[in-house]
């Protein structure tokens, strides 16, 4: 199952730090699986309040995705980028080609009892 690293970050100023851990992620990736879906776009916001961007790294599975966070590789990078530019990052995993949406309100329906 595909999972994803998910990261909100709001970079208010670009400095050698940042660059230089822009250059160096895609290696700590390659290892995994993984590769950039969305990375340096524009958000447009739909709904509600979203200071800043979006980047979103796919990975063949979750633990993929794990393992490519806790390598010595990504560690040793990352307080370039947490150094100088807050957000949050996160990992999840997706679903299948054929889930339908229907099926996970019909559990919940059950799970939830009579009303």
């Amino acid at each position: 199952m595909t999972a994803y690293a998910i990261a909100h970050i709001r970079p208010d100023t670009m400095n050698e730090d940042v660059l230089e851990y822009i250059e160096r992620i895609p290696s700590t990736m390659e290892p995994f699986g993984g590769r950039f879906l969305v990375h340096g776009k524009e958000v447009e916001v739909m709904e509600g309040p979203f200071p800043g961007t979006v980047v979103m790294i796919g990975f063949p599975d979750i633990e993929s995705a794990r393992a490519w966070y806790a390598s010595d590789a990504y560690r040793a990078i990352i307080p370039l980028r947490t150094d100088h530019i807050p957000g949050e990052v996160i990992l999840v995993e997706g679903v299948p080609a054929d889930y339908d949406a229907r099926r996970t309100a019909a559990a919940l329906r059950e799970a939830a009892g009579p009303r």
